[in-house]
């Protein structure tokens, strides 16, 4: 029949995909380093030392569960295609719907494989820490700092990720000043790296008894949490390490004793602080992580100055450096570039494409 040809037309199309995801993920090659891996493993001694034991059963089970995608994928369709003959021999229009049903469940399976494959920067595997503030827009800005750090919140448990907050420190009467928080899971950097910029917000304030339209910014900083074994040089003596008492709802002795750290790298001026663990050796740690990866951004992004200045100049938090924009507010809809959203009672006009991201945030609202 033609729909079975047409159909069989769609899995070859679908197989020849899986067969280009395979080579660009380079499967055989992984099943030869999880093998390497694997008896690695089985050495005598290999648990003395726990934590690189613990960063090499991470690698395999990264490997495996990467291999496994692939090999799902073919095997699904390969069943399909067997599937698609049995049904031009004897056709059942059940049996028909069916089929085409698992082809289009193996289409949207392959389109978020294909994701994985533009995942080829260094650290687009690793976790990834998230820093944000406020800019021009006062406490309107800082409310749309936390309402940014739902909205990845809201992404982040959606889509198998953990939320771990690294600092915190609230608005004088709404929202937020600052937020770090690590997001923990495979390819959490090569997720969100594209988040990295200024986002801007218009809506109705809350805050204006007159229910006129404000505009707010805040930053979004995204870098790849690093791994000790790779090598930052840090100097003792090029940094500064203040403590002081964590802010917060406390419990035990959090707020007792002065568990909070600030570091400060002074040749670079960067400053990291972290007061969510109950130590002060343990958030010193925690500290010292962030710091490395900002000294790491820091070096890659001089390196792409060299390279024909990739980055570009640094954008105030402000009017006309936004990544994106987000519209929260009555409108009449218009045909023009943007695109129009509308999600339960509340409606967004966004320069572009809407990002799993905002929607997230808005179906928890509603």
């Amino acid at each position: 029949m033609l729909e079975l040809e047409d159909n069989l037309l769609v899995l070859k199309e679908l197989n020849e995909k899986i067969k280009f995801i395979r080579e660009s993920m380079k499967i055989d090659s992984l099943i030869s380093e999880l093998k390497k891996l694997e008896d690695e493993s089985m050495q005598e001694g290999f648990w003395d030392d726990i934590g690189h034991s613990n960063k090499v059963f991470s690698k395999i089970n990264s490997l495996k569960r990467k291999i496994q995608s692939c090999t799902n994928l073919e095997e699904e369709c390969s069943g399909l295609m067997e599937f698609n003959e049995l049904l031009q021999l004897e056709f059942d229009d059940s049996l028909y719907k069916d089929l085409v049903e698992k082809t289009k469940k193996l289409e949207d399976d392959i389109e978020k494989t294909q994701i994985y494959v533009l995942f080829s920067g260094k650290y687009d595997s690793n976790n990834c820490i998230v820093t944000m503030h406020p800019g021009a827009g006062g406490t309107e800005s800082q409310d749309w700092v936390e309402m940014l750090y739902r909205m990845y919140s809201k992404w982040a448990s959606s889509n198998g990720y953990t939320i771990k907050e690294l600092d915190y420190l609230a608005g004088d009467e709404a929202g937020i000043k600052s937020v770090s928080f690590l997001v923990s899971g495979e390819y959490a950097y090569g997720y969100l790296k594209g988040e990295s910029g200024v986002h801007r917000l218009v809506r109705i304030s809350p805050f204006d008894s007159g229910g006129r339209r404000h505009t707010s910014f805040a930053s979004v900083e995204v870098l790849p949490e690093i791994d000790d074994d790779v090598e930052v040089e840090i100097n003792s003596d090029d940094i500064r390490v203040d403590t002081y008492r964590a802010s917060g709802a406390g419990g035990q002795h959090i707020n007792k004793t002065d568990s909070a750290v600030r570091i400060t790298h002074i040749p670079t001026n960067i400053v990291v602080t972290c007061q969510s663990e109950r130590s002060q050796t343990m958030n010193k740690e925690t500290a010292m992580k962030m710091l490395r990866s900002k000294l790491v951004d820091l070096k890659e992004k001089e390196n792409e100055k060299k390279m024909n200045s990739l980055k570009g100049e640094q954008k105030d938090i402000a009017w006309g450096s936004q990544i994106r924009s987000y519209v929260f507010c009555p409108y009449t809809l218009v045909k023009d570039h943007r695109t129009n959203y509308e999600v339960g009672n509340i409606q967004a006009v966004m320069d572009g494409d809407i990002n799993e991201f905002l929607l997230a945030y808005l179906k928890s609202l509603i």
